[in-house]
């Protein structure tokens, strides 16, 4: 199983990591979302957490009840500009993510009217600013910039679509092919993230010193700002999200292909 390695995701693995009733029953990898959806289209993996845009593109079926999400501010997930955001003509993304990615090109697009050029960079606020107009962090990277303090324009993507929609966004869910997804292992990985929560103390104090940020700062962004229990309403928004991303999806590959043919 490939597991995100950002903080966001340690509630839903904490229950298989040190409940006596799940640990050692499902072999864990971490690596980034954009590295887990790569481990299940190459077979290297049978279950990950996979950001929604490639569960889409890969056909894959999903857990219900549990995943990554939020409704309203999300805290880590960053478009920082130095244009007005209807100006910004280059986009420099977190070479980890790619549902993040089609959020902001999604609100660029139906809020802004701004369709900028998109390049993959390292997850570096200087050094992605200084080839594009705007910059996308997410995960633990947006973790260590304090948006207040910023010299730039700042949008919260979590904030920025559900005030668009009003609805959550579901950024990743624990996807695989369909014949791995099941009962009862969906219960299994409920039951590790009912876990987490009951033991969300631990779990503060623990990556509190593993990753070095603030305790009320992890505590707050676990607590107030990723909800991991999944319901009706979130899936509502899971599958607007999917209609416009899906439809950006298709418009690139026209351009590529009409551009191909043209040349």
């Amino acid at each position: 199983m490939c597991a995100v390695s950002y903080l966001n995701t340690v509630p839903l693995v904490w229950g298989f990591l040190q409940d006596p009733a799940l640990r050692g029953k499902i072999e864990i990898d971490f690596a980034l979302p954009s590295v887990c959806a790569d481990r299940l289209r190459s077979g290297g993996a049978e279950i990950g957490i996979v950001p929604v845009i490639e569960m889409a593109r890969q056909n894959l079926d999903f857990i219900r009840g549990v995943g990554i999400s939020s409704d309203g501010p999300v805290r880590s997930i960053l478009l920082i500009s130095k244009v007005p955001f209807g100006q910004i003509k280059t986009l420099a993304t977190d070479s980890g993510s790619r549902t993040s990615v089609m959020l902001s090109r999604v609100i660029l697009a139906e809020k802004y009217g701004a369709e900028p050029a998109v390049v993959s960079q390292p997850p570096d606020l200087a050094a992605m600013l200084g080839v594009a107009d705007a910059a996308l962090l997410i995960g633990d990277a947006a973790l260590k910039v304090d948006p207040a303090n910023l010299p730039f324009a700042c949008l919260d993507l979590g904030d920025e679509w559900t005030r668009m929609t009003g609805l959550p966004m579901v950024f990743a869910l624990w996807s695989g092919v369909k014949n791995a997804i099941g009962e009862p292992l969906g219960e299994a990985f409920r039951a590790s993230c009912r876990y987490g929560l009951a033991h969300m103390d631990d779990i503060v104090a623990s990556q509190t010193a593993e990753r070095r940020f603030p305790e009320s700062l992890v505590r707050e962004y676990l607590t107030r700002h990723i909800v991991f229990e999944l319901t009706d309403r979130h899936y509502a928004g899971l599958e607007q999200y999917l209609t416009l991303a899906t439809a950006l999806d298709r418009a690139d590959t026209q351009v590529r292909v009409t551009g191909s043919v043209t040349v």
